[in-house]
């Protein structure tokens, strides 16, 4: 069982809940996901299954969509509305549609983010949520992130009382927090702020329409059809050029053997290369030899 599940992870589960699931129910240990959602949010997770575990980096390196609502009034310990409350104003806040447009045009693009202390980052060898839950804030490293899109999906003109919320499409790079972000919108506008929901709409290629619930796949794993939601690994790879390999390559690329660069290297960070349709590897420009390239991935074993 070689491919790629595109799984809708339900509230009140960690990745790692469905995964650890996963694995009982397709009876096999090889199960990684390609991305942590909190517990609280819902959404696209993309699971990789037998040798797709390969390409897995692929996946968690690819942009992501989201849909949020953000929440004006209020400051937390988590950065959503699940931490305590850290800063709270009471008062009557009124700001318009073009202020609050003007706010999110400021955000989109490359913006430095501090990811929150309820967070995966590592620090000194030790998750940032591991120091919290002692009680202990410590300096974290601010990163940049991109966001590519950041879209308002109301249409109120204006927007008035003690809490304020409106909903926002966000597309963006890997390792953005939207909780982050809700307090930098809350920031801007002069406001304490949280994320007070969160869906992945998307992940890479995957989006909604794609996935699966647990229910569904245990359902159709009972039914023997779990080849229906099992995705080629190749589905993963749509970013990069493809190349069929000719008969003067075949011997080089199945053996893993540095090659002169393909001119499509120039244009993109990867190529793949396969036969009928099939990936077998991935190439990327070699890091040391000018004008070469070498395998950053090998599957000929997926089928």
């Amino acid at each position: 069982m070689n491919g790629i599940l595109p799984l809708w992870k339900e509230r009140g589960m960690t990745s790692h809940d469905c995964v650890f699931k996963l694995r009982k129910i397709l009876q096999t240990k090889k199960v990684g996901h390609t991305g942590t959602l909190d517990p609280g949010v819902e959404g696209v997770l993309p699971i990789c299954i037998g040798q797709a575990t390969r390409i897995a980096e692929y996946l968690t390196d690819a942009g992501k969509t989201y849909e949020a609502i953000i929440s004006i009034g209020r400051t937390t310990t988590t950065e959503d509305a699940e931490g305590e409350t850290v800063e709270q104003d009471p008062t009557i806040k009124k700001f318009s549609r073009e202020q609050l447009l003007e706010v999110l045009a400021s955000l989109t693009g490359v913006v430095e983010q501090t990811p929150p202390m309820f967070s995966a980052v590592k620090v000194n060898g030790k998750r940032l949520y591991e120091y919290a839950r002692k009680g202990e804030t410590i300096e974290r490293p601010t990163r940049q992130v991109t966001i590519y899109a950041l879209e308002l999906l109301d249409d109120l003109e204006w927007y008035e009382g003690q809490e304020i919320t409106f909903p926002v499409r966000i597309a963006c790079s890997k390792g953005t927090y939207i909780r982050t972000l809700a307090v930098q919108i809350g920031e801007a506008l002069g406001y304490p702020a949280h994320m007070k929901e969160l869906v992945r709409t998307a992940s890479g290629t995957f989006t909604r329409d794609n996935c699966f619930t647990l229910a569904q796949v245990a359902e159709l794993m009972e039914d023997e059809q779990i080849a229906t939601c099992i995705l080629p690994v190749e589905y993963a790879l749509t970013d990069y050029p493809y190349i069929e390999i000719t008969t003067a390559l075949e011997k080089e690329i199945f053996n893993g053997q540095v090659l002169s660069a393909d001119a499509l290297l120039k244009r993109h960070d990867k190529i793949v290369f396969g036969i009928n349709g099939k990936a077998v590897a991935v190439y990327q420009a070699h890091p040391t030899k000018e004008g070469l390239m070498k395998p950053h991935k090998m599957f000929p074993m997926i089928e």
